[in-house]
């Protein structure tokens, strides 16, 4: 007689070694004013049972990303997002962050990079801190409904790198995975961190409006390899480096480079990707991506260049474009809305 087959255990009642960092931290992140998902307290047993597979519970849901977690901040309730760094590795991310989302400069309307909201230094591990930021969405999440929503979203991704390159810094990664938008407009009780289509508290869906009626802002984030020069220093000249696209022919070709141009191939090639390449209706902007992208990365017109034309080629004529996006339009201007949103004063 055979025996029958043990029930398999889920892989999710265990912490993973990146997951265990964090529980460990859990009590003196709570001191800082931080509160972790039950996951991730001292004590954590599952809300399931272990022969479970697949089941939808909140606490079953492994870490992604090592060095991020989400948090809710005790003093308020807001979420946020712990990013821990190790200054040996990343010694500059700390830096550019807190010069870009803090101070002064953070009030900037032009400014798209991420606000940094502190900065936290665990016991006894001198090299590591942890950033606290805002809990922002893919900006891609959810879809672009309308070709003034497409627009709006090149006009402030092309307004955040000018930003930078005014301030003589080199993004460097501006990908499609580094570039966010802020959620509260579209969301008004938010979502939950591990899922924007769930509801806060795991038991519904999230509610949200359209791009239109409630304008958002996109984000510019993650600052860890890029850099920022004086007056002096340029044009720079820098080894490639690799981001989260792989296609940037300098970084291919292994060879020094001018890191600027190169951010104007990587924003473009997210306009390419997620636009022209997914939605019929974009060829009065395929001109200017396709000089953006340029092989020869000193052809590749600066951000000034890039604005300047992208402010005469969009049009109403290049706008309404499909019945669809016509009929989407007419109701909005119908309620008072400008189909190409604005973000208020």
């Amino acid at each position: 007689m055979s025996s029958a087959t043990p029930p398999k255990e889920d892989p999710a009642v265990r912490l993973a070694p990146p997951e265990i960092w964090w529980r460990d931290q859990s009590v003196w992140l709570g001191k800082q004013g931080y509160v972790l998902r039950p996951r991730y307290r001292p004590g954590w047993k599952p809300s399931w049972t272990g022969i479970e597979l697949g089941v939808d519970h909140e606490d079953a849901r492994i870490l992604g990303f090592s060095a991020i977690l989400d948090a809710t901040r005790i003093a308020d309730g807001e979420l946020v997002v712990l990013k821990r760094i190790d200054n040996s590795d990343d010694p500059y991310e700390e830096e550019l962050t807190r010069y870009l989302g803090s101070g002064p400069l953070a009030l900037e309307p032009q400014n798209h990079c991420i606000p940094l909201l502190d900065v936290l230094h665990p016991p006894d591990e001198p090299n590591i801190i942890i950033l606290v930021l805002p809990l922002l969405l893919p900006f891609n999440k959810p879809r672009f409904r309308t070709f003034g929503e497409a627009i709006d979203f090149m006009r402030q991704a092309f307004e955040g790198i000018k930003f930078l390159h005014d301030h003589l810094i080199a993004h460097r990664d501006c990908a499609h995975l580094n570039i966010m938008k802020e959620p509260k407009p579209l969301f008004p009780d938010m979502f939950h961190p591990l899922d924007p289509e769930k509801s806060r508290d795991w038991k519904g869906r999230a509610k949200h409006y359209s791009r239109t009626t409630h304008p958002t802002k996109y984000i510019l984030i993650d600052f860890g390899i890029s850099c920022r020069y004086r007056p002096e220093d340029m044009p720079p000249l820098e080894p490639p480096v690799y981001s989260a696209d792989s296609t940037v022919p300098e970084n291919i070709r292994h060879e020094p480079c001018n890191p600027f141009p190169t951010d104007i191939y990587l924003i473009a090639n997210v306009i390419r990707l997620y636009f022209l390449n997914l939605y019929d209706g974009f060829d009065f902007i395929s001109p200017l991506i396709t000089d953006m992208m340029q092989d020869d990365a000193e052809k590749r017109p600066t951000v000034d260049v890039v604005i300047a034309r992208f402010d005469k080629i969009w049009n109403v004529a290049g706008l309404f474009r499909s019945g669809a996006h016509l009929i989407r339009t007419a109701s909005y201007m119908l309620k008072g809305l400008d189909p190409i949103p604005t973000l208020k004063a």
